[in-house]
């Protein structure tokens, strides 16, 4: 992933929170058949390194092939984005030397997946899974909610998969690389038209970091 230095950001637990906070991912790998991409929610797991990643696919989905071969899959996070006009930087109006601009969140993980078929280990990640997400709402849903002879058929379609992260990389692309004033400005931008809330609080503490 291209990165200058302004926007790398290296702190794992950094891209630990996004990962949770964004966990539904692009995973892509190359096969036989060329490159394929699929949208799959993981949970990141363990503190040893870079983690852990772990979900679960549809049995019958083509990427599976490669990755029981052992390819590097890719995963591809995306947090917070915003487009960034140059009307909210006061240089516009001193200068107008000055372009929009797309402002983003990304993590990226590369590893060498293992194919899970174990019963026991896809409950545990489907049940780990759903309670990540129903985790504070005032009824919260439950695997064992649902008939159990339902439960045991719905798992036979899919597979698990854990990838150790080899490689982790995070780029956080908030206006840090702008005059305060700028940075401020497309903050007091986003805000005012009632766009994108998160872009625009990582935007108002970039230069805090």
């Amino acid at each position: 992933m291209y990165s200058p230095p302004a926007f790398r950001e290296e702190r794992v637990e950094v891209m630990h929170a996004l990962i949770r906070a964004h966990p539904l991912a692009m995973l892509i790998t190359a096969g036989e058949g060329g490159l394929i991409a699929n949208p799959v929610p993981f949970s990141v797991v363990g503190t040893a390194g870079n983690g852990l990643l772990r979900a679960h696919i549809a049995a019958a989905n083509d990427q599976l092939p490669a990755l029981r071969g052992g390819t590097e899959a890719l995963v591809v996070f995306q947090g917070p984005q915003a487009y960034v006009t140059p009307s909210w930087y006061p240089s516009k109006r001193e200068h107008g030397r000055v372009v929009p601009t797309w402002n983003y969140v990304v993590v990226q993980a590369r590893g060498i997946a293992t194919v899970i078929d174990d019963p026991a280990w896809l409950r545990a990640q489907v049940a780990a899974l759903t309670a990540e997400r129903e985790h504070g709402r005032a009824a919260p849903w439950q695997v064992e909610d649902a008939p159990e002879s339902f439960v045991a058929a719905q798992m036979k379609g899919i597979v698990g998969i854990e990838i150790p992260i080899a490689r982790l990389e995070g780029k956080w692309k908030i206006s840090q690389n702008r005059a305060d004033a700028d940075r401020l400005g497309v903050a007091d931008g986003l805000r005012g038209e009632g766009l994108a809330p998160d872009m625009a609080a990582l935007v108002g503490t970039a230069g805090r970091r």
